[in-house]
C-alpha cells in the first residue's frame, strides 16, 4: 500500500518524522504520493538535511528569515510539492524554526505540512539528545522511524545514534547486538521514542527496510506487537521506502469478541461448555485465539454466565455479561462485547463460541488481510460462502451499536459489501458450528475425538 494510506493522512495535517533509518526518504515519498493526487504539499525541517536531498523535491525555496507566503503559494502552484529551507551552510540545508512552521500552516494555502524534526547522521536507530526532537505546535501526526537493518548491529555510537541514552535507560550492555525487543522498548518509551510528541498527536511508527518475505519480516512484526503495548501508539507500519508499494502492512490492535451466552435451545445442553479434547469447547477456542496473539479477548456471557466465568477464570481473558441474552440473540451479545472493548482497539474479530474447529491459520490470514489494507471488513470464504470469524474495523461499530432489536450484524456487513475483503480457505470449518447433538457428534468425528 502507499504511505499516505498507511498513515491515513488528512488534509490540514502537520506530519512530523522523527527517529532514524529512513525518515527523510519517508517524508519525500509521502510528499510525492500526495502531490500526485493533486495535494499542495509543503516539506521542511526543524533541523538540517543534506543539501543533496533537496533534489528529491519537485520544487525548493529558500525563504531566509521571512515566511514569504505569496512566494510559497506561487511555488506550490507550479510544483504541488515544495521543500522550504532557510539557507545553505556548507553541504547542509538549514531548516526553519518550529514557531515559523506553526505559523506557516495558517499563512500558506497548502493542504499538508511534512516536517523532519530531528537528525540521525544516517544511522538506522536512535535515541534523542536533550535538545531534540523539535516538533512544532499543531503537529497532528508523528512518525517515529527505525531501520530494521539495525538488528544484530553493535549497540555503540558507530551503529546507533546516542546509544548511551538506551544503555542508561534500560541497562543494555554496550556493544551487545541490538535485539528486536530493544527496538520496541525504545520506540514506545516516553523519554526516548515518544519524547516531545504532543499529547494530541497521533503516533504511528514506521519500521523501514523490511524484506517483503522471510524471517526478517517476522522480526519486524514482533517489534510492532511489542511496540503496541504503549496505548499512545495507534499502529505500526512495516515496509521499505524504496519499494514500489512502500508499506506492506500496518499492525493495529485487534480484539476478539467471543459470543458464548446463547441459550443452546437446539442442543439441549449448554454447548460452549461441552467437552472437547479434555476441556470445554470454549476453552479450546480461547487457546486458538491466544496462539494468534490478539491484543484483547472478551467473552460475552449470558445463559449460565456463572459457569462460563468459572471456566475461563484462568484463561487471561475478560468477560462481559449480556443481560438481554434471552431475547437479544447474537446482536445484543455483539453490542455488549463492543461496549466492553478498550478504547485503543482498532478492530474486532467476531468469534462464535460453538466453533471448536476454528483454525489459527484462518485467524492469522484474516488478521494479515486487515494489516495489509485489503479491506476494513475481512471475512473467510469457502467456495464463495462467508463464514466466521469476521473482522470489523472500528469505523463500523457505531452502525452495529445503532441496530435495533431484531437486526443482525450481517445487516451492517452487507450494507458495505464493496468494502469486504474475502480470504479464501481450503476447508469448510469456517461454516460449521455445533447447534445440535448431531452437529456435535459430527465435529468430534471430524476432529478424531470419537
Amino acid at each position: 500500500m502507499q504511505l499516505k494510506q498507511a498513515l491515513n493522512v488528512q488534509r490540514g495535517e502537520m506530519v512530523a518524522f522523527v527517529g532514524a533509518g529512513g525518515k527523510t526518504s519517508a517524508l519525500f515519498r509521502l510528499g510525492a504520493e500526495l502531490a500526485a493526487d493533486g495535494w499542495r504539499v509543503v516539506g521542511t525541517t526543524t533541523t538540517r538535511i543534506a543539501a543533496s536531498e533537496l533534489l528529491n523535491a519537485p520544487g525548493v525555496l529558500a525563504i531566509g528569515s521571512s515566511l514569504r507566503p505569496e512566494a510559497i503559494s506561487r511555488a506550490l502552484n507550479e510544483h504541488n510539492f515544495i521543500f522550504l529551507y532557510s539557507h545553505i551552510a556548507g553541504d547542509k540545508a538549514i531548516g526553519l524554526s518550529a514557531e515559523a512552521i506553526s505559523t506557516l500552516a495558517d499563512a500558506v494555502d497548502s493542504d499538508v505540512t511534512l516536517i523532519e524534526a530531528d537528525g540521525a547522521r544516517r544511522l538506522p536507530f536512535k535515541a534523542p539528545y536533550l535538545h531534540e526532537p523539535v516538533i512544532p505546535i499543531g503537529t497532528s501526526l508523528v512518525v517515529p522511524t527505525v531501520g530494521l537493518d539495525v538488528l544484530g548491529q553493535p549497540l555503540d555510537d558507530e551503529h546507533v545514534y546516542n546509544s548511551a541514552a538506551m544503555i542508561d535507560q534500560f541497562g543494555y550492555v554496550p556493544g551487545e547486538r541490538v535485539k528486536a525487543p530493544w527496538v520496541a522498548s525504545v520506540l514506545r518509551d516516553e523519554e526516548l521514542g515518544l519524547k516531545g510528541i504532543p499529547d494530541s498527536a497521533r503516533v504511528l511508527p514506521l519500521i523501514n527496510k523490511v524484506p517483503r518475505n522471510g524471517y526478517q519480516r517476522g522480526r519486524a512484526r514482533l517489534i510492532a506487537w511489542l511496540t503496541l503495548r504503549s496505548t499512545r501508539i495507534q499502529g505500526v507500519a512495516l515496509g521499505a521506502m524504496q519499494a514500489a508499494d512502500p508499506v506492506y502492512e500496518v499492525r493495529r490492535r485487534v480484539a476478539a469478541i467471543v459470543l458464548a451466552g446463547g441459550l443452546s435451545s437446539r442442543m439441549g445442553e449448554f454447548k460452549v461448555l461441552l467437552p472437547w479434547d479434555n476441556r470445554p469447547v470454549l476453552n479450546t477456542i480461547l487457546e486458538r485465539l491466544r496462539n494468534a496473539r490478539l491484543d484483547e479477548t472478551v467473552v460475552v456471557t449470558g445463559h449460565h454466565g456463572d459457569r462460563v466465568r468459572a471456566a475461563i477464570v484462568k484463561e487471561g481473558v475478560r468477560h462481559a455479561h449480556n443481560a438481554d441474552y434471552k431475547e437479544g440473540d447474537m446482536l445484543s451479545s455483539l453490542q455488549t462485547g463492543i461496549r466492553a472493548l478498550s478504547p485503543e482497539i482498532a478492530a474486532c474479530l467476531i468469534v462464535l463460541g460453538d466453533q471448536p474447529q476454528i483454525d489459527t491459520r484462518v485467524i492469522n490470514d484474516v488478521l494479515a488481510a486487515y494489516a495489509e489494507g485489503r479491506g476494513p471488513i475481512v471475512a473467510p470464504s469457502y467456495r464463495q460462502r462467508r463464514g466466521h470469524p469476521i473482522l470489523i474495523d472500528r469505523m463500523y461499530w457505531p452502525e452495529l451499536l445503532d441496530l435495533p432489536r431484531g437486526g443482525a450484524p450481517r445487516d451492517v456487513i452487507n450494507a458495505h459489501a464493496d468494502e469486504i475483503a474475502y480470504v479464501n480457505v481450503d476447508n469448510d470449518s469456517i461454516l460449521r458450528d455445533i447447534d445440535t447433538p448431531d452437529d456435535y457428534l459430527r465435529e468430534r468425528r471430524l476432529a478424531g475425538l470419537a
